[in-house]
């Protein structure tokens, strides 16, 4: 597989208006061939993503999906344009393939713009954290430059786990959220938006009594 820059994603990207996702997997595709690539864009339509990105998605589905006999349930929505798409077969499939991978890969946030600041700052001390232990461990202390790389290499990993559209799709192998998000927004002609979800399980956040069965037969044996 060919090895794409950044700088040759941009330049596709600003050639076609096509997602970043959509443009390194042209690349990919072509091995690196820009001409080829924009080829294959607009045979999937994938430049139209750019002329939907400031239309209003106020319709749409709220879908709930409950999985494992009832121990994890998904609540989602997600938006289009008109009710015409949203009653259809491709935007349905999205959906609940979507809640799916929610249910499955427990992401926090829809995407990296709604990761609060705090949460950004109290994993970036904690990469830190990781690497000054790992110094104190080996007693090689690495340059300031490597030790910021290594951090945002490590948040860049975090938030893909984390941001729901940045996963790896459980359906679609090598495919994100974003770029199944930006190839139906081509193939339906309306922008098409992940608002919010909600994901439930069986005894999340509960504090589970745990009993100590010898200091219980200590303590009846006293009151005896």
């Amino acid at each position: 597989m060919a090895d794409i820059s950044a700088s040759q994603v941009k330049s596709l990207r600003d050639r076609t208006g096509a997602g970043m996702m959509a443009c390194r997997d042209a690349l990919r595709e072509t091995e690196g061939d820009e001409e080829k690539a924009i080829e294959i864009i607009q045979k999937k339509g994938l430049s139209k993503v750019a002329k939907k990105a400031g239309a209003i998605a106020g319709d749409g589905l709220v879908h709930a999906y409950i999985h494992g006999g009832g121990r994890v349930g998904v609540l989602i929505e997600i938006n289009c344009q008109t009710d015409f798409v949203a009653r259809g077969d491709d935007f349905q499939q999205f959906v609940q393939e979507t809640a799916m991978q929610v249910a499955a890969e427990s992401p926090l946030y829809v995407s990296e713009d709604e990761i609060p600041e705090n949460d950004l700052l109290a994993h970036t001390a904690i990469f830190r954290g990781q690497i000054e232990e790992e110094t104190k461990a080996t007693g090689k202390e690495k340059p300031a430059a490597a030790v910021e790389k290594i951090v945002e290499g490590k948040l860049a990993k975090w938030k893909k786990q984390v941001c729901l559209v940045e996963q790896i799709s459980i359906m679609h192998e090598e495919k994100t959220i974003k770029t199944l998000l930006e190839e139906l927004t081509a193939k339906l002609g309306e922008k098409i938006n992940i608002r919010r979800f909600t994901r439930y399980e069986v005894g999340e956040g509960i504090e589970k009594k745990k009993t100590d069965l010898a200091a219980e037969v200590t303590e009846a044996l006293k009151g005896s």
